[in-house]
């Protein structure tokens, strides 16, 4: 498995399982299959709802906790200062779990400028390794920098061949942020998947159109968590440590034209206003 180093010196799984729109059901059954083809990083949240069953399926699986990282997500509704040290708390008790490897603020709504303290004192407190934040655009971002100790250590965002986030990047330079990549493939978009690029490069190198494009995101140095529940494409999303692309592929890539699947709204849609209560999990 390769890794990314982050800005505060800690090493990240650059490619990792996502949970999310699993049933606890299929995150027992699918969660152990990945850690046993070499997964080692998880990523699930709050807002899933299925935090108890990938706790139970990391002791099921066997694996030593020290050697998984597991990322989680706290939803706007845990934000606030005394409400976030709460929560933290208890989403450590549904991972059943005595840290978190990566924390993240999931969406840009709420009380996050004093939500961010309660995050650093859980990272001084050993709760938390690192925190990051979640679908976060720039000048949110620096509302949260005014006030951090903490530079967040992770950005995760829309990220696939035809929204590269080039622009993004450039303009958080300064952070030395690693980004993580939701849609990794276009959420299953066989017009992306049948980009003549990506059969071309799939015949050359004897991989399929998914791992091209999950190679392309390695060598752009982001973290994803392709998810499935095929336990043939749990093996194959895995296997892309032993093939390079080209810099000029790299480029033909990334010149395919750029529109995002989803825009995130500078205002909180109702999905997210609406109260979850997070502890009725099984």
């Amino acid at each position: 498995m390769q890794h990314f180093t982050m800005n505060n010196g800690a090493d990240i799984p650059a490619l990792g399982f996502g949970v999310f729109q699993m049933t606890s059901k299929e995150v027992e059954e699918h969660l152990p299959q990945a850690i046993a083809a070499g997964y080692t990083h998880i990523d699930t949240a709050n807002a899933y709802f299925n935090e108890v069953a990938v706790g139970r399926a990391v002791k099921a699986s066997g694996a030593k906790r020290e050697d998984l990282f597991v990322t989680t997500k706290l939803f706007p509704q845990s934000y606030p200062y005394e409400q976030c040290a709460r929560d933290i708390d208890a989403t450590l008790e549904r991972l059943d779990m005595d840290y978190i490897d990566l924390l993240l603020f999931h969406q840009p709504y709420g009380d996050y400028v004093s939500g961010w303290k309660a995050m650093e004192e859980a990272v001084a407190a050993g709760k938390v390794k690192s925190i990051g934040l979640s679908n976060f655009p720039v000048h949110k971002i620096r509302q949260i920098l005014d006030v951090a100790d903490i530079t967040p250590a992770v950005l995760q965002v829309e990220i696939n061949p035809y929204w590269n986030q080039h622009a993004l990047k450039s303009e958080l330079a300064d952070l030395n942020l690693v980004f993580e990549g939701w849609y990794p493939l276009g959420h299953g978009d066989q017009t992306l998947l049948a980009e003549p690029v990506f059969a071309r490069l799939a015949d050359k190198y004897g991989k399929t159109a998914a791992q091209i494009i999950l190679r392309w995101h390695l060598q752009e140095g982001n973290v994803t968590f392709p998810k499935t529940c095929d336990p043939q494409h749990i093996k194959d999303n895995i296997d892309i440590f032993d093939f390079a692309l080209a810099d000029d592929e790299m480029a033909e890539i990334n010149a395919l034209p750029q529109r995002p699947y989803y825009t995130v709204p500078e205002e909180a849609p109702d999905f997210v206003l609406r109260h979850n209560d997070y502890s009725q999990q099984v």
